[in-house]
Order: structure tokens, then C-alpha cells, then sequence
């Protein structure tokens, strides 16, 4: 088992700046993570900022300036990449939205998606197609699960009009971290009618994955804050590589987007990710989401973050391996903090054995493609929470 960080020393105390962990075992970072409370007081504080400063004001303006820009560094200080790479949205489905409808399509393109991406890009893809004629084709991600190589399966799945690859990067089903780095090697020298571009969703990825997008040269990277990095629900974020800007069109357009001349007249695209971004939003959510992710870096590294991360999936997996009636998806340890399982009798149905481990504290959820469990571990998670969701199964 892989050894905990020295960081770990003062887990227990900065838990204590996460008010949501204090009463339960909370295992649903995958779906939402815990805020801060300096992130809640950021935004509370924020508001009332609005208020007693006049929400519509010259010196608010000026504020909401600077926030975006806060966050833009912050965003892209956790992803080492250059702000003007991120455009600042909503969730990740807005991020890969921007970047779906805003691709210059030919009719014919083909898109190829993974069996294991999330319902609303599926169908975001589907209606992409149907637009504007496009093929798109599924590859089988899944078989892959506990043998075989993805990049190579995707690879075997590329077409000369291969135009978009959708993938995952950590599996939002079973945990599994796909290589993405061979994946995108393999599409670049794929030997196609005009260079193959990825969309990852990163739902999953960021505030789990140590990252560096400037040297991962992916094309679109769309991600949000409010699962691993425990930020509030409603922002997120879009990386677009500098050498896939220019190609891809806004579709939604509004005063952010926008540059503008002394008459207030508009002149043409911002220069950066900020040309995705169309008006008006709850911009003390920013305030909330940078705190986040400073509490984060104040407690260790992003390496070090998941390295505890790995341990804790790993511990919770070997505990539940041991069960005779439980069936971990994975054969071995997933290299992410989703750990997904099933039970190996029918007595008791998933979506039942969720509601009654919320009734005693223990907060998990069921998937329904594959059916199972999946309880989510954040370097947050105490192993005397894991070995309590451990007995309370054993005992069933």
C-alpha cells in the first residue's frame, strides 16, 4: 500500500475547515463535494460587498474584474497551464457544449465517444449530429475495465473523417483513469483526412489528477468546481490549447466575449478563453470556488493530494474485496478515488442499500450503467470512515 504523505499529520485539524465532513461519512465527492468555510464566508462576504457597494456600480464593475481574474490564476495555478487558456462557465457539460457547437463542422465528420461518458454529452453529441449530419460511433471503454489497453481500442476505432474523440478521463462509472496522454499520441498520428481534435471530460480529473494541461496538449479540457476541488455548484471551466482557439467559434455571444471601442460598439472576439463567456453570473461564486481551491493547495501539493487520495481508494477497496458479498467493478485498486461496487445478491437492491447506509450517516450513490455502488474518497477521508462503511456491509 502506498505510504501517506507527511501532510497528512494535520489532516484532522483541517477537516475541521470543512463544516459538511463534521457529522457524517461522506462519500459522494464524485457528485459534490464538501465547501470549505472559508469559500462560504468568501461568498457570503461577497454579497454583501454587492449590497453595501451598490450591485450595479463602477466600483463593483471593477471588482467583478478583478475576480475573474483571481480565479482565471487560480484555476490555472491547480492546472499549470496560462489563464488565458480557461474560459470560466457554469459545469462541464457548458464547457463541452462550447466546444460541440462551436467545432466548424463538415457534414459526414465523424465523432467517436467512449461506452462510459455521461448522459447529458451523449446527448449533446446525438443532437450534434443530427444538426449537421454528422457519424458518430462508440467505442467499448468498458471492456477495458479490468484488462486490455484503451488507447489502443480507441485507436482501433479511428476513421479517415475521424474529426472529434470524446472521452473521460477518470471515469465517472467505475474510477478507471484512462491514458490519456497515449490517447491523444495515438490521434495525433493517426493518419486522418484533417488533424483529430479531444474533448475530455474532466469531471472526474480536476482536484483529483495532478495536472499539467501546457504539457499535455489536449485540445479542450471542460471540467467544474464543485466536485473534488469543493468549490459551489455553478462554476466551472473550459481549457482550449492556443493552437485550437482560433478554430473553434463562440455560439453563445454577449458582452464578455466581446471586445469593444470607445463607443461601446463591438470590434471583435476577446483574445482568449474569455470569448467563451457571454454576460452576467453569480460572480460571488468565484470568490467561493478560488477560496477552495487555496484551502487545498494550504493543505499539500496536487502529487501529494493524490497520492492520499490513491491510499485511501486503495484501502477502501481492499476492505471491500475482502467481503463475500460485495464485487468490487475493479480487479485491482482504481487509480482515482471512485471505488464502485455491487452486491453479489439480489436480497437487497442497490438504490434501497444507498437510501438506508444515508439513514445511518453514510453517503453514497447508485449508478445504473453499470449497476452498482460508488463511494467516492477524497484525500479528506479518515480510514476510520472507511472502516466503518466496511463493517456496516460486512454485516449485511
Amino acid at each position: 500500500m502506498t505510504n501517506q504523505t507527511p501532510a497528512t499529520v494535520s489532516l484532522k485539524q483541517h477537516r475541521q475547515a470543512f463544516p459538511g465532513l463534521a457529522d457524517k461519512a461522506y462519500f459522494n465527492f464524485g457528485g459534490q463535494g464538501t465547501m470549505p468555510k472559508a469559500a462560504l464566508d468568501a461568498i457570503y462576504q461577497a454579497y454583501e460587498f454587492l449590497q453595501a457597494k451598490g450591485p450595479f456600480s463602477r466600483q463593483v464593475n471593477d471588482w467583478i474584474e478583478q475576480e475573474c481574474q483571481l480565479l482565471r490564476r487560480a484555476i490555472a495555478s491547480e492546472l499549470r497551464t496560462s489563464p488565458a487558456t480557461i474560459t470560466l462557465t457554469d459545469s462541464v457539460t457548458t464547457g463541452c457544449n462550447i466546444v460541440l457547437w462551436g467545432i466548424q463542422w463538415q457534414a459526414g465528420d465523424h465523432i467517436l465517444i467512449t461506452d462510459c461518458e455521461h448522459p447529458g454529452i451523449i446527448a449533446a453529441v446525438k443532437e450534434v449530429a443530427r444538426r449537421f449530419n454528422l457519424r458518430v460511433s462508440t467505442c467499448p471503454i468498458m471492456a477495458t475495465l479490468n484488462r486490455g489497453n484503451p488507447s489502443v481500442v480507441i485507436e482501433q476505432h479511428l476513421q479517415p473523417n475521424t474529426r472529434l474523440v470524446v472521452l473521460s478521463h477518470v471515469l465517472w462509472n467505475s474510477g478507471q483513469l484512462l491514458p490519456l496522454p497515449d490517447i491523444i499520441q495515438a490521434c495525433r498520428t493517426f493518419k486522418s483526412e484533417r488533424p483529430i481534435q479531444i474533448l475530455v471530460d474532466a469531471a472526474q480529473s480536476v482536484g483529483q489528477l495532478p495536472l499539467n494541461l501546457s504539457e499535455l496538449a489536449v485540445d479542450f479540457y471542460a471540467f467544474t468546481g464543485h466536485k473534488w476541488l469543493c468549490g459551489p455548484a455553478g462554476v466551472g471551466g473550459l481549457y482550449v490549447h492556443p493552437h485550437a482557439l482560433e478554430e473553434l467559434n463562440p455560439t453563445f455571444i454577449g458582452w464578455r466575449s466581446i471586445t469593444m471601442d470607445g463607443a461601446g460598439m463591438p470590434t471583435g472576439w476577446q483574445p482568449d478563453g474569455r470569448r467563451f463567456e457571454v454576460a452576467t453570473t453569480a460572480y460571488p461564486q468565484y470568490a467561493g470556488l478560488r477560496q477552495a481551491i487555496a484551502t487545498h493547495q494550504a493543505w499539500g501539493t496536487p502529487e501529494e493530494r493524490y497520492t492520499k487520495i490513491c491510499y485511501n481508494s486503495e484501502y477502501l477497496w481492499q476492505g471491500l474485496y475482502l467481503l463475500p458479498q460485495i464485487e468490487c467493478l475493479r480487479s485491482l485498486p482504481p487509480e482515482s478515488g471512485l471505488v464502485s461496487f455491487r452486491l453479489t445478491t439480489n436480497e437487497i437492491l442497490h438504490p434501497r442499500l444507498a437510501q438506508a447506509l444515508e439513514q445511518q450517516g453514510f453517503f453514497v450513490r447508485t449508478l445504473k450503467n453499470p449497476d452498482c455502488i460508488r463511494a467516492c474518497v477524497h484525500y479528506l477521508t479518515l480510514p476510520s470512515e472507511m472502516d466503518q462503511l466496511i463493517k456496516v456491509l460486512g454485516s449485511l
